[in-house]
Protein backbone atom coordinates (compact mmCIF):
# COMPACT_ATOMS: atom_id res chain seq x y z
CA UNK A 1 0.00 0.00 0.00
CA UNK A 2 2.98 2.34 0.76
CA UNK A 3 4.30 2.11 -2.35
CA UNK A 4 1.24 2.44 -4.15
CA UNK A 5 0.71 5.59 -2.49
CA UNK A 6 4.48 6.89 -3.10
CA UNK A 7 3.68 6.13 -7.04
CA UNK A 8 0.49 7.97 -6.94
CA UNK A 9 2.22 11.01 -5.11
CA UNK A 10 4.99 10.96 -7.71
CA UNK A 11 3.00 11.22 -10.44
CA UNK A 12 0.34 13.62 -9.04
CA UNK A 13 2.95 15.89 -7.59
CA UNK A 14 6.15 15.60 -8.47
CA UNK A 15 5.74 15.60 -12.08
CA UNK A 16 8.83 15.12 -14.04
CA UNK A 17 11.82 13.48 -11.74
CA UNK A 18 15.46 13.68 -12.74
CA UNK A 19 17.25 10.28 -13.61
CA UNK A 20 17.51 8.01 -10.55
CA UNK A 21 22.08 9.19 -9.88
CA UNK A 22 20.91 12.59 -10.12
CA UNK A 23 17.68 11.71 -7.07
CA UNK A 24 18.10 12.39 -3.72
CA UNK A 25 16.77 9.41 -1.34
CA UNK A 26 12.93 9.50 -1.57
CA UNK A 27 12.18 10.21 2.80
CA UNK A 28 10.92 8.01 4.84
CA UNK A 29 7.13 6.68 4.89
CA UNK A 30 5.30 6.17 8.57
CA UNK A 31 2.09 4.59 9.00
CA UNK A 32 0.15 6.70 11.84
CA UNK A 33 -1.57 4.35 14.97
CA UNK A 34 -5.69 5.02 14.95
CA UNK A 35 -6.00 6.18 18.67
CA UNK A 36 -9.85 7.34 18.83
CA UNK A 37 -12.31 8.46 16.06
CA UNK A 38 -15.00 11.13 16.40
CA UNK A 39 -18.03 12.00 13.98
CA UNK A 40 -17.80 14.39 11.47
CA UNK A 41 -19.82 15.78 9.27
CA UNK A 42 -19.86 13.94 5.64
CA UNK A 43 -21.33 17.44 4.55
CA UNK A 44 -18.76 19.10 5.17
CA UNK A 45 -16.25 19.61 2.35
CA UNK A 46 -13.32 20.14 4.63
CA UNK A 47 -10.62 22.34 3.88
CA UNK A 48 -9.40 24.05 6.78
CA UNK A 49 -9.08 22.26 10.33
CA UNK A 50 -7.53 23.50 13.59
CA UNK A 51 -7.56 23.80 17.21
CA UNK A 52 -7.17 26.61 19.45
CA UNK A 53 -7.89 27.47 23.14
CA UNK A 54 -9.16 23.59 23.10
CA UNK A 55 -11.96 23.84 20.99
CA UNK A 56 -12.31 22.73 17.24
CA UNK A 57 -12.84 25.04 13.88
CA UNK A 58 -13.15 23.94 10.31
CA UNK A 59 -13.93 25.70 6.79
CA UNK A 60 -15.42 24.12 4.22
CA UNK A 61 -15.43 24.99 0.70
CA UNK A 62 -17.27 24.56 -2.50
CA UNK A 63 -19.39 27.53 -3.72
CA UNK A 64 -22.75 28.46 -1.97
CA UNK A 65 -21.83 25.84 1.17
CA UNK A 66 -18.94 27.65 2.03
CA UNK A 67 -18.81 28.08 6.15
CA UNK A 68 -16.15 28.68 8.93
CA UNK A 69 -17.61 26.50 12.09
CA UNK A 70 -16.62 25.82 15.48
CA UNK A 71 -17.57 22.06 16.07
CA UNK A 72 -17.99 19.90 19.09
CA UNK A 73 -14.83 17.34 19.06
CA UNK A 74 -16.40 14.88 20.37
CA UNK A 75 -20.57 14.79 19.05
CA UNK A 76 -19.37 16.67 15.71
CA UNK A 77 -21.95 19.02 16.44
CA UNK A 78 -21.60 22.61 14.84
CA UNK A 79 -21.41 24.58 17.74
CA UNK A 80 -21.70 27.91 15.81
CA UNK A 81 -21.42 28.46 11.94
CA UNK A 82 -20.80 31.55 9.45
CA UNK A 83 -21.35 31.49 6.01
CA UNK A 84 -19.32 33.35 3.32
CA UNK A 85 -20.54 34.80 -0.06
CA UNK A 86 -22.19 31.86 -2.30
CA UNK A 87 -19.53 33.11 -5.27
CA UNK A 88 -16.84 31.99 -3.23
CA UNK A 89 -15.39 29.12 -2.55
CA UNK A 90 -13.96 28.72 1.05
CA UNK A 91 -10.66 27.43 1.76
CA UNK A 92 -7.97 27.31 4.85
CA UNK A 93 -8.06 29.14 8.23
CA UNK A 94 -5.33 30.10 10.68
CA UNK A 95 -6.07 30.95 14.50
CA UNK A 96 -3.89 33.99 15.15
CA UNK A 97 -4.31 35.92 18.85
CA UNK A 98 -8.11 36.75 18.98
CA UNK A 99 -8.96 35.83 15.41
CA UNK A 100 -9.85 33.08 12.74
CA UNK A 101 -8.40 34.45 9.05
CA UNK A 102 -9.64 32.48 6.26
CA UNK A 103 -8.64 32.38 2.72
CA UNK A 104 -10.91 31.60 -0.46
CA UNK A 105 -9.84 29.86 -3.87
CA UNK A 106 -10.14 32.26 -6.12
CA UNK A 107 -10.82 36.81 -5.79
CA UNK A 108 -7.70 37.44 -3.25
CA UNK A 109 -10.27 38.05 -0.72
CA UNK A 110 -9.56 36.62 3.17
CA UNK A 111 -11.76 37.62 5.80
CA UNK A 112 -10.99 37.78 9.96
CA UNK A 113 -13.13 36.25 12.39
CA UNK A 114 -13.23 36.93 16.03
CA UNK A 115 -13.01 34.26 18.05
CA UNK A 116 -15.02 32.94 19.69
CA UNK A 117 -18.02 34.86 18.54
CA UNK A 118 -17.40 34.49 14.32
CA UNK A 119 -18.13 37.60 13.89
CA UNK A 120 -16.76 38.95 10.55
CA UNK A 121 -14.37 41.92 11.92
CA UNK A 122 -12.21 42.79 8.73
CA UNK A 123 -11.23 41.63 5.66
CA UNK A 124 -7.08 41.24 3.79
CA UNK A 125 -5.90 41.09 -0.01
CA UNK A 126 -3.44 38.54 -0.88
CA UNK A 127 -1.78 37.54 -4.49
CA UNK A 128 -2.66 34.55 -6.29
CA UNK A 129 -4.92 31.46 -5.13
CA UNK A 130 -5.21 30.52 -1.40
CA UNK A 131 -5.34 26.72 -0.12
CA UNK A 132 -4.57 26.69 3.30
CA UNK A 133 -2.66 28.54 5.99
CA UNK A 134 -1.32 27.92 9.95
CA UNK A 135 1.49 29.62 12.03
CA UNK A 136 4.51 29.15 12.93
CA UNK A 137 4.04 31.39 16.25
CA UNK A 138 5.84 34.55 14.08
CA UNK A 139 4.30 34.22 10.90
CA UNK A 140 1.23 32.66 9.09
CA UNK A 141 1.97 30.33 6.37
CA UNK A 142 0.09 30.51 3.34
CA UNK A 143 0.12 27.43 0.48
CA UNK A 144 -1.92 27.89 -2.82
CA UNK A 145 -1.43 24.43 -4.22
CA UNK A 146 2.06 25.32 -6.01
CA UNK A 147 5.48 24.09 -4.98
CA UNK A 148 6.05 27.85 -2.61
CA UNK A 149 5.00 28.47 0.61
CA UNK A 150 4.23 31.77 1.69
CA UNK A 151 5.11 33.68 4.96
CA UNK A 152 3.32 36.34 5.89
CA UNK A 153 3.79 39.24 8.15
CA UNK A 154 0.50 38.93 10.89
CA UNK A 155 -0.01 42.37 10.98
CA UNK A 156 0.41 43.75 7.05
CA UNK A 157 -0.54 40.00 6.02
CA UNK A 158 2.46 40.71 3.17
CA UNK A 159 5.11 38.35 1.86
CA UNK A 160 8.54 38.23 3.56
CA UNK A 161 9.57 35.54 3.10
CA UNK A 162 8.85 32.30 0.56
CA UNK A 163 9.79 28.79 1.01
CA UNK A 164 10.19 26.24 -1.91
CA UNK A 165 9.68 22.53 -1.05
CA UNK A 166 11.05 20.06 -2.40
CA UNK A 167 10.73 16.10 -2.48
CA UNK A 168 13.61 13.75 -3.34
CA UNK A 169 15.29 16.98 -5.04
CA UNK A 170 12.15 18.31 -7.07
CA UNK A 171 9.28 20.36 -6.69
CA UNK A 172 6.42 19.48 -4.42
CA UNK A 173 3.29 20.87 -5.93
CA UNK A 174 -0.60 20.17 -4.48
CA UNK A 175 0.41 21.38 -0.78
CA UNK A 176 -3.07 21.78 1.02
CA UNK A 177 -4.26 21.82 3.79
CA UNK A 178 -1.02 23.03 6.70
CA UNK A 179 -0.43 22.76 10.01
CA UNK A 180 2.92 23.19 12.28
CA UNK A 181 3.90 20.37 14.80
CA UNK A 182 7.11 20.44 16.77
CA UNK A 183 9.27 22.43 14.37
CA UNK A 184 7.38 21.24 11.57
CA UNK A 185 5.12 21.89 8.72
CA UNK A 186 2.78 19.01 8.12
CA UNK A 187 0.88 19.50 4.68
CA UNK A 188 -1.87 16.87 3.28
CA UNK A 189 -0.83 16.67 -0.53
CA UNK A 190 -3.97 17.49 -3.09
CA UNK A 191 -5.34 13.83 -4.04
CA UNK A 192 -3.23 11.75 -2.27
CA UNK A 193 -3.26 10.10 0.96
CA UNK A 194 -0.10 11.10 2.23
CA UNK A 195 1.06 14.23 4.52
CA UNK A 196 4.63 15.82 3.92
CA UNK A 197 6.58 16.68 6.79
CA UNK A 198 8.62 19.67 5.87
CA UNK A 199 11.65 21.51 7.01
CA UNK A 200 10.38 24.98 7.68
CA UNK A 201 13.95 26.29 6.57
CA UNK A 202 15.23 24.42 4.46
CA UNK A 203 11.88 23.01 2.29
CA UNK A 204 12.92 19.68 2.12
CA UNK A 205 10.49 16.83 3.11
CA UNK A 206 12.03 15.09 5.75
CA UNK A 207 9.18 12.51 5.94
CA UNK A 208 5.66 10.90 4.61
CA UNK A 209 2.77 9.92 6.80
CA UNK A 210 0.86 7.09 4.65
CA UNK A 211 -2.78 7.95 5.56
CA UNK A 212 -3.91 4.66 3.13
CA UNK A 213 -5.66 3.32 5.83
CA UNK A 214 -8.05 5.82 7.09
CA UNK A 215 -9.11 6.58 4.05
CA UNK A 216 -10.05 3.11 3.04
CA UNK A 217 -11.80 3.43 6.72
CA UNK A 218 -13.32 6.52 5.76
CA UNK A 219 -14.98 4.31 3.35
CA UNK A 220 -15.82 6.85 0.55
CA UNK A 221 -16.51 6.17 -3.13
CA UNK A 222 -16.28 9.97 -4.22
CA UNK A 223 -13.07 10.79 -6.01
CA UNK A 224 -12.94 14.24 -4.44
CA UNK A 225 -13.42 13.01 -0.98
CA UNK A 226 -9.63 13.17 -0.34
CA UNK A 227 -7.92 13.13 2.89
CA UNK A 228 -7.78 17.18 3.89
CA UNK A 229 -7.59 18.61 7.56
CA UNK A 230 -4.98 18.47 10.27
CA UNK A 231 -5.25 19.75 13.63
CA UNK A 232 -2.93 19.79 16.48
CA UNK A 233 -4.35 20.44 20.08
CA UNK A 234 -0.64 22.54 21.22
CA UNK A 235 -1.71 21.92 24.63
CA UNK A 236 -2.56 18.16 24.66
CA UNK A 237 -0.54 17.93 22.25
CA UNK A 238 -2.80 15.41 20.46
CA UNK A 239 -3.30 15.33 16.33
CA UNK A 240 -6.25 14.88 14.45
CA UNK A 241 -6.83 14.42 10.76
CA UNK A 242 -10.39 14.13 8.45
CA UNK A 243 -11.44 13.95 5.28
CA UNK A 244 -13.32 15.94 2.79
CA UNK A 245 -16.68 14.77 3.36
CA UNK A 246 -15.67 12.20 5.59
CA UNK A 247 -17.68 10.23 8.40
CA UNK A 248 -14.94 10.29 10.93
CA UNK A 249 -12.41 12.70 12.52
CA UNK A 250 -9.07 10.60 13.89
CA UNK A 251 -6.95 11.06 16.25
CA UNK A 252 -3.40 9.66 15.54
CA UNK A 253 -0.44 9.72 16.93
CA UNK A 254 2.85 8.96 14.81
CA UNK A 255 5.93 6.51 15.41
CA UNK A 256 8.54 7.81 17.78
CA UNK A 257 11.72 9.22 16.38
Amino acid sequence: MIARTLALAAVLVLGATAPAQQTPPRPPVVQPRLVATYPHDTGAFTEGLLITDRKLYESTGREGASHIRQVDLQTGKVLRQVSLPPALFGEGIVAWKNELRSVVWHGGTGFRWSVPTLKQVGTFRYDGEGWAMTDDGRHIILSDGTPVLRFLDPKTMRVVRRLSVTYAGQPLRQINELEYVNGEILANIWMTPAIARIDPVTGVVRGVIDLSALVALAGTSDSDAVANGIAYDRVTRKLYVTGKNWPHLYEIALPAG
